[in-house]
Formats: structure tokens, sequence, C-alpha cells
């Protein structure tokens, strides 16, 4: 019999303990409109001036807006289930740590290996988009990059003069990860004063993409508004709005850094619900606005490109606002870059430290006090991804992976409920079991809007994630080697 969440549970119960008698707390100095703005920070990023026009070219079309509200749906029940584990489990870790306390250490190397498609598939993602938009702006200024050194291994591009160039690399976008990676192992952070100067930059820039965009928009490109299934499942029609759905979700996966703050909330009770559910349809409303703008800016059929905003803008004919909102959506698309690869590198320290992974992951730098190694093995597999693949597999990944972690953190919530009744929770999600039970339906549906190809991968991945679990993990774990 496995005594893995057993033992899990009591090597954790310490730190809850501690956590609620105030121990290791940390100061309640968060209101509600603070964790909004946290929460719209973290949201509002890649999946605004990245996969939006993929989603609208390929599945939904103009009503690529339908799919933003369910996505949006499915992250409000999901994330009051975040709020309840990170106010009773304040320790890192995300999704991992939850699982490893509740269903044992199998299930939480599983889960700790899908948030790497999270963090660093996620990186890659917004690195590409990156890229297009650099290159935009550079377009602006009479600038070229040499066209097979922008776009994934593979590529065929028409130029200008009917000539075709296969792509080797997407040379920008390798270029960028390297360069935050060498700042994250140099120990460069971000202040909360340049976060906030980030964020403000983002929403403005995305306030003015619509307001300025809707007085340019053309009726007729949201005809049809629902354009009609090719016959094959996902695209276009309601089966294409389900899988847009799925696709855009890599949108709203920042929302659960907003769970982190429960520990710091004045009043979880009433903070959290408020902050997080504000942030959502805040969040929700601004992409709902974006996609129908777009849309009526551009022919759905014309956005395919890692640049949507960029080409949106591009319609309108006004120069110098094409040159600021890409200077703006460049600036918020690096600093959401350099949280993921920061995050990414804190998840494989936590897990390595448990013994699932060797000890380089957690190996940290006598001088720049960074896990420098970890930092640059995970930059140099960003880099590559992010130069040879293409953004639609690499967003698609995204989403099943975060997907499938959050059906675990719902379950989570319900197997503490019942087996662990008496810990403390300073927040506690209501309507419980029908809010975690929502939560885990509406990923499943998410997951089963993606294709079939997505859902290998995702097999494929676990499967090598479990040979690595069985060949060194459970060999090494200190959870088992301290027995009972």
């Amino acid at each position: 019999m496995d005594k893995a969440p057993y033992l899990a549970r009591k090597a954790i119960s310490g730190i809850i303990a501690s956590a609620n008698t105030g121990a290791v707390g940390l100061k309640r100095s968060l209101g509600p409109l603070s964790i909004m703005a946290m929460g719209i920070g973290a949201i509002v990023g890649a999946g605004i001036f990245v996969l939006t026009g993929t989603a609208a070219a390929e599945f939904a079309g103009p009503a690529l807006i339908l799919s933003f509200i369910l996505a949006g749906i499915a992250c409000a029940f999901v994330g009051l289930c975040y709020a309840e584990l990170a106010a009773m489990i304040p320790v890192s870790g995300s999704a991992y740590t939850y699982t490893y306390a509740t269903f044992g250490e199998l299930a939480a190397w599983i889960i700790g290996w899908n948030l790497v498609l999270e963090y660093a598939l996620g990186a890659a993602t917004v690195s590409v988009g990156w890229s297009g938009y650099m290159q935009s702006l550079l377009l602006n200024f009479g600038l070229h990059l040499p066209p097979a050194l922008t776009q994934a291994t593979g590529t065929v591009l028409r130029l200008d003069d009917g000539r075709e160039v296969t792509a080797l690399l997407n040379l920008p976008a390798a270029l960028i990860v390297c360069a935050l990676t060498t700042m994250l192992i140099l120990g460069t952070t971000k202040s909360t004063r340049l976060n906030n100067i980030m964020v403000s930059v983002k929403i403005a820039v995305v306030l003015l993409f619509v307001l300025v965009g809707a007085a340019h928009v053309t009726p007729a490109n949201w005809t049809p508004f629902l354009p009609p299934n090719t016959g094959e499942f996902g695209h276009f029609g309601w089966s294409g709005v389900l899988r847009g759905a799925g696709v855009v979700f890599f949108a709203f996966i920042g929302f659960d850094a907003v769970s982190t703050a429960a520990q710091e909330a004045k009043s979880p009770q009433r903070d959290m619900p408020i902050g997080m559910l504000g942030s959502l349809i805040i969040c929700t409303l601004l992409y709902v606005l974006v996609a129908g703008v777009l849309t009526g800016l551009v022919s759905y059929t014309e956005l395919d490109v890692a640049d949507p905003i960029a080409r949106g803008i591009d319609a309108i004919g006004l120069g110098w606002l094409s040159a600021v909102i890409k200077i703006g959506a460049i600036v918020g698309l690096t600093t959401v870059i350099l949280v993921l690869l920061y995050g990414q590198s804190r998840i494989f320290m936590t897990i390595s430290r448990d013994g699932l992974l060797p000890p380089v992951f957690s190996r940290i730098h006598p001088r720049l006090q960074t896990p420098w190694l970890s930092q640059m093995l995970i930059g140099f597999a960003v880099a590559v991804m992010a130069a040879t693949l293409p953004i639609n597999v690499l967003g698609q990944m995204v989403s099943i992976g975060t997907l499938f972690a959050f059906v675990f953190v719902c379950g989570a919530v319900l197997y503490l409920r019942r087996y662990e009744p008496g810990i403390a929770r300073p927040f506690r999600a209501p309507g419980v079991p029908a809010v975690p039970l929502l939560g885990i339906a509406f990923s499943l549906l998410l997951m089963v809007g993606l294709p079939a190809s997505t859902w290998l991968r995702l097999v494929v991945w676990v499967a090598i994630g479990c040979g690595i679990y069985m060949l060194y993990g459970r060999h090494h774990s200190l959870l088992r080697r301290a027995g009972p």
C-alpha cells in the first residue's frame, strides 16, 4: 500500500500549523483592490497579445468572444479552489505542493511535470509572440530581418517577389529568452514599482487599442459571427468555440498567481473572492472587447499571425499609434517571459528539494544567490523551443498541461474537505462540493475541445515523466527515505 499520501500530509502539517499560528505568516496588508490589481496585472499579457489571432483564424472566428467568456467561467471556479489551498498551505510549489499534500508523491510529480508545460512552453509561446511584435515594430522604421531567421524551423515563407524561403529558426524569440535568463541568473528582479509601471503600460495599451479601434471597425467583418463548421470538430461552429476556449485559456493562466496573496489579505474570507473574481470579470471583459474590435478591424481569416494586435492597428493606418501599441506589447510580453522563466526554476527547485529531481536543480550560486544551473538549463531548453516550434503547437500544449493541473487542484479541495476537515482554512471556497466539481467539469470540457494531436503529446509527455520518476525520483525521494 502506498504510504506517500499519508507521509505527505504528515510532512506538510507542520508548515500549515506554523503558518496558522503566525510563525511563518506574512503581514496581512492587501485589500480587495490591491488583490484585484495584482490579478489584472497577472492575467493581461500573453493571451491577449499573442493567441487571440490564431484562435479566431483557425477555430472560432468572431465568436471568439464566446470562447473568452467560457474560459473565464472555468477560471472562476478553479480560482476559488486555488484561493482556499493557498491560504491553507502557504508554501512554494503551487499546484505541485497542493497535490503533494493530498494525493501523494506520484500524483504531485505528474502535476509538477505538467507545470513544465505551463511555465517553460508558456515562456516559449510568449517569446514567439514577442518576436512577432518586434519584427513588426522594426518594419515601422524600415528595418527587415532575414526571413529565414524569423519563423519556426521548416516554415515556408513566400516573399514579396514570389520566392519561397524555408525558415531556419526564430532568432529574435531565442535571443530574448537568453537575455532574460542571463538577467535571472545574475539576480536581476523586478521591483514592485517597476512591475506596477509595466502593468499600467499593458492596461493602457489594451484600452487604447479598444477605444481607437472601435471607431474604425468594419461591421461586415463580423459576418458570419459564428462561421459554419467545416465538417471537422473544432474548426468553427460551436465546436470551434469550445476549441477556441481551450486555446485562449492560455490567456488566463496568470490568475493562479493571485491565489498566492491569500496569506497577505487583510480579510481572506472577504478580500480573496472580491479580488480574484473581480480581476477575472474585468479581464474577461477586456478580452471580449479586444476580440470584438480585432475581428471588426481585420477579417478573422487574416489573423493567423504572432502579432494580431499589431495587425489590427496596421489596418487602421495610424503610424504613431502602431508604434505605441507595439512598444507597449513588447514591454508587457517581456515581463511575462521573465516571470514564467523565474517560476519554472522555482518549481524545479521545490521538486528537487523533495528529491524527485537531481540536486543540480536546487543548487544555489554562493555569490549570486540564484538557482543558476537550473535557470541556465531551463533557459536553453525554452530558447530551443521558441526558435524551432510554431506558436499554435506551443499554445495548445500550455493550455492542456495547465488544465490537467487545475483538475487536481479542484480535486484537492474535495479531498481535504472530506479527510482533513479540522485543518484551519483562512479562506473557504463557497458552494463545496459544487464549485470544485464545476471547476473539474469545465477544465475537462476545455481539454476535450483541444485537438487529438495535443492529447497525444500530453500522453507522451506524461509517459516520459512517469519514466523519469520510476528511474530516478522514486529511489531518491526524501519523503520515502524519511519513513513513517
